[in-house]
């Protein structure tokens, strides 16, 4: 062993949760601890977990009241993604998806916030024609009330020009059950109603009352890539044999800490749109995410 011999106050962690305060040196191969109430105290190099000096600690301690008593504008992780396409010549096209989400969890609760939208046209002879145009987005609050259950509340905005939707509004809320929660894999279940207020440009507004239906899944295949699928389904319960289905994935490979290569597909499925609607839209892009934490 390398000999050690340091004034201190250093603040040493042992296996057993004590935190011993004094200068440290090592004698015959042990550390010598001597503290101002208890004297030296000797310890094997295997029973020392850290070892920090008074503003290492002070640092440390500040970290863990923070994730104990976060302020809502703590803990916040985040990930912006864009994509862009654009051709010249005898036509000409443009694309840019923009895709934005944001999350605070705590061992209590979790905040999730969304954004997703899509813009493509076509410039051909002179003439510009709009060929895609939707938005989407969202908010969610998970609240923990046992280790494997949870309530939670969300509330989702959507519009979508080629669907003649100007805005589809949908308040829920329900139950939650926290199926696998490992380092590599986390799962939840959800049940819940949900109430569904849709405005079209065509002119018909319609109400309905819906059930809720959720998986969550993420799941980490190495320390670069993971995978975050979710999947929901809404039965209409107002107007029987008609139902919803939105399906998100994202599959994500790490090129830097902050910095992200990323494949999403988006899908939403409606059994009765408006007339001369279809009934599916999927979004698919690839490109850049940037990763923010705070």
């Amino acid at each position: 062993m390398v000999a050690i011999s340091a004034p201190g106050p250093l603040y040493v962690g042992l296996k057993d949760g004590q935190i011993i305060v004094g200068s440290v040196a090592t004698v015959d191969g042990k550390f010598a601890l001597t503290t101002q109430s208890a004297g030296v105290v000797t310890a094997n190099k295997e029973s020392i977990q850290f070892i920090r000096s008074k503003d290492e600690q002070t640092a440390y301690e500040t970290e863990i009241d923070r994730y104990r008593n976060p302020r809502l504008v703590d803990l916040w992780t985040g990930t912006l993604d864009l994509g862009y396409a654009a051709s010249k010549g005898n036509a000409t096209t443009q694309s840019f998806t923009l895709s934005a989400n944001a999350n605070r969890a705590t061992s209590r609760d979790k905040i999730g916030v969304y954004y997703t939208s899509l813009f493509a046209s076509n410039d051909v002879e002179g003439k510009s024609i709009t060929s895609a145009n939707f938005k989407r987005g969202g908010i969610a609050y998970n609240l923990n009330v046992r280790k494997k259950m949870f309530v939670f509340g969300s509330v989702d905005l959507e519009t979508d020009e080629f669907q003649s939707l100007d805005l589809r509004f949908v308040p829920a809320g329900g139950i939650g059950y926290h199926a696998i929660a490992t380092e590599k894999t986390q799962l939840d279940l959800n049940l819940g109603a949900a109430a569904n207020r849709e405005f079209y440009s065509t002119g018909l507004n319609r109400t309905s009352a819906e059930l809720l239906l959720g998986e969550d899944l993420v799941h980490k295949f190495t320390a670069t890539t993971s995978l975050h699928e979710k999947l929901v389904f809404f039965p209409n319960m107002s107007d029987g044999g008609n139902y919803r289905v939105n399906f998100d994935t994202t599959l994500v490979t790490t090129i830097r800490r902050w910095l992200s290569w990323q494949f999403t597909v988006s899908d939403r499925f409606l059994s009765n749109p408006v007339p001369g609607r279809k009934k599916n839209d999927a979004l698919f892009s690839t490109g850049l995410r940037l990763t923010f934490a705070k």
